[in-house]
């Protein structure tokens, strides 16, 4: 019986993770932390992602990747420790409407049950898009995360601002 929920768990966290953002994000560079001999070091590495319902507004963040042998086979446990930064890069428009807390990326951060996740919120008050990323487990989270704000501004001679408010479900 308990093989069995065991393997029911597996096969529904892979599928889980496989339903991950369908978007790959762009790699921008990696630097290495942790020499390791004759395997992979230990990287910071930078990625780049463009938010796929407010078109305008890309985030970058930094994340820890593991060396070493569990590293080179890709079955190490990721840490938490997350960074994120999102700007206003072009003119802010929205492709449809989102709910407070939509998920814009998603990644796995273990072999089974750990994923990394940037999810997006509007402070209508404020007119700011809002983003936080997090990671999470089956059973229980990380208390690590990062926020980070777009105040959405005219862009060039267009003094056209969309309310953020005004895409909301």
């Amino acid at each position: 019986m308990r093989l069995r929920l065991a393997l029911a768990a597996a096969i529904l966290a892979l599928g889980w993770a496989g339903s991950a953002s369908a978007a790959e994000p762009d790699l921008i560079f990696r630097k290495s932390t942790v020499w390791k001999f004759l395997t992979p070091d230990d990287k910071l590495a930078v990625y780049g992602i463009d938010d796929p319902v407010a078109s305008g507004v890309s985030c970058h963040f930094t994340v820890p990747e593991k060396g070493g042998v569990s590293g080179m086979f890709g079955v190490a446990d990721e840490v938490s420790d997350i960074s994120l930064a999102c700007r206003q890069v072009g003119p802010i428009s929205f492709t449809g409407k989102f709910d407070q807390g939509d998920v814009v990326f998603r990644q796995s951060r273990s072999l089974f049950f750990k994923k990394m996740q940037i999810v997006r919120g509007c402070d209508a008050k404020r007119n700011v898009l809002v983003y936080l990323v997090y990671t999470d487990r089956l059973i229980d989270g990380s208390p690590k995360n990062s926020t980070s704000t777009v105040p959405i501004m005219p862009w060039g001679a267009s003094g056209d601002v969309p309310k953020c408010a005004d895409f909301m479900n």
